[in-house]
């Protein structure tokens, strides 16, 4: 789907609709709408008074023009109280009133300019999200469905400005707002692939075809490799599957003149049956997503290399299976990772920690900083924040401030959870250093106090996804099933270091 910027009227656009909006409480429309409803001879007022138009939050009431003006239909997006307005209202309202619009047939689109300059909000911020909410809401993941769709796909929506002054600025924002979205789509399309068309292997050579359009450094570490390195976590986990693991490097150098990187660490467990540990078997269909994080940090480094963000990334993506065979690992095992800690295996469920354990422990190898590792890690966390909120851990303030920062821009809800170190003292062995679990009380905090044994000093943000990775209903400019979660707080992240630096080693 392609979005444009043009100069003009929205009453005059050659379009199949045109979407205009409203805010809850109004007793008539204004701007824009007031003049649609003029053209109309006051259809918009009449459902208003009505009751049947409210402008309540993601309502989208579509009226026929009946030839009145161009365009064939009106679709009338509710943007809620005023008072309550913000970014990601735009884009889910826009992305409802899209799918709405493309259930009935509407090829083409144009939109006026919604949030521009309430609250304070910019053009270029303002079109942005409108080019997110299209992109990502209109999403649909049909590679293994053969019937054909009965919806026909939008093919373009227009942002009509009558300000020609403000079209540069609206530009530079639907270009970042299509590269964010483009992006998260990416993600969202390997996270739903079934787990046999996404192996460690598949993952492998997403990366390098990313490598290639992109022009990123692309490393690969095989099983012999990983061995001579001592990546006893990631080989433990992947002891009980047939398909070879595989260690995914990516680097962006945006930034030629700092010695800093980025990294960026993602969970690649393509397939989680639990192991020996085994799951219910209720749903272990969804654990295909269990590679969301390698799946967002491949994405958002995507996003960051067609933005040509002046900064250095690399993405590390630790990948394989966790299945159950006569070769899997065991509860009550022992493994060394890669800095030299050894960890008791209590879980075999608890895979997630041990591969992340090697990757933040190589992480450090590389002199990454500051580091975010993203995984869907801990179903604790799924309980404690459900499917609205990820969970950030960390071992310092400022940077996870910034992440925090990031989301919010994003629209994904960011919490903090404690770190107190008496949460530490559930991890402790009585065979090693470490367990690989603490219990089930805390269980996303002992998880995260599991991961701060390997990236030490170096500042780092834990983010477990496990309840916001996949989702069962539309839900605005998310739709069901893999949301692509962190790909744009990624994004907003290296954008923010770029102008504000990095963080220091400090609590």
């Amino acid at each position: 789907m392609e979005v444009k910027v043009v100069v003009g009227d929205i009453v005059n656009q050659q379009v199949d609709a045109i979407l205009v909006n409203l805010f809850e409480g109004l007793e008539r429309p204004g701007g824009a709408t007031a003049a649609v409803d003029k053209a109309l001879d006051g259809a918009i007022s009449q459902l208003m008074a009505d009751g049947e138009i409210k402008g309540k939050p993601n309502e989208v009431t579509v009226l026929h023009t009946l030839g009145k003006i161009p365009p064939k239909r009106v679709a009338v997006v509710g943007l809620g109280k005023q008072a309550d307005f913000k970014l990601d209202r735009v884009r889910s309202v826009v992305a409802v009133a899209c799918r709405e619009l493309r259930n009935l047939g509407v090829k083409r689109a144009a939109t006026i300019v919604h949030g521009a300059g309430a609250g304070g909000i910019g053009p270029e911020k303002a079109s942005q999200v409108i080019a997110e909410g299209a992109v990502m809401g209109l999403y649909t993941f049909r590679r293994h469905i053969t019937e054909k769709s009965e919806s026909k796909e939008m093919q373009e929506l227009l942002i009509v400005e009558r300000d020609e002054a403000k079209v540069a600025e609206l530009e530079r924002g639907v270009q970042c707002g299509r590269v964010i979205a483009q992006a998260t789509n990416m993600a969202r399309d390997m996270i739903n692939e079934p787990a046999n068309y996404m192996t460690p292997s598949h993952m492998a050579e997403a990366a390098r075809r990313l490598a290639g359009e992109r022009g990123l450094e692309y490393t690969i570490l095989e099983k012999d490799e990983m061995a001579q390195m001592g990546m006893g976590g990631l080989l433990g986990v992947a002891q009980g599957s047939q398909q070879p693991p595989k260690f995914i490097v990516l680097r962006y150098k945006g930034n030629s003149d700092s010695p800093k990187t980025l990294g960026l660490v993602g969970k690649g467990i393509t397939f989680d049956s639990g192991g020996i540990s085994i799951k219910p078997s209720e749903s272990m269909g969804d654990m295909k997503g269990d590679m969301a994080g390698g799946a967002v940090v491949m994405a958002a480094i995507k996003a960051i290399s067609e933005l040509k963000l002046k900064l250095n990334v690399t993405g590390l993506i630790p990948a394989t299976e966790n299945l159950p065979s006569g070769t899997a690992l065991k509860p009550g095992d022992v493994l060394r990772a890669l800095n030299g800690k050894t960890i008791e295996i209590i879980s075999t469920d608890a895979e997630g920690r041990l591969v992340l354990a090697d990757a933040l422990s190589y992480a450090r190898k590389l002199e990454l900083s500051p580091l975010v590792d993203v995984a869907t890690l801990t179903g604790a966390c799924h309980i404690a924040l459900g499917d609205f909120c990820s969970g950030a851990f960390t071992n310092n303030q400022e940077l996870v401030d910034k992440v925090i920062g990031a989301g919010k821009s994003a629209g994904e809800y960011i919490w903090q959870m404690p770190m107190y170190e008496e949460y530490k003292e559930l991890n402790k062995s009585d065979v090693a250093d470490i367990k690989n679990s603490g219990g089930r009380y805390g269980g996303a905090i002992t998880a995260a106090q599991f991961l701060a044994e390997f990236s030490e000093d170096t500042p780092w943000v834990h983010l477990d996804i496990a309840g916001t990775a996949r989702q069962e209903s539309d839900r605005g400019h998310r739709v069901k099933g893999a949301t692509g979660v962190m790909v744009a707080t990624l994004v907003n992240l290296a954008q923010d270091l770029v102008a504000g630096g990095a963080p220091s080693k400090r609590e």
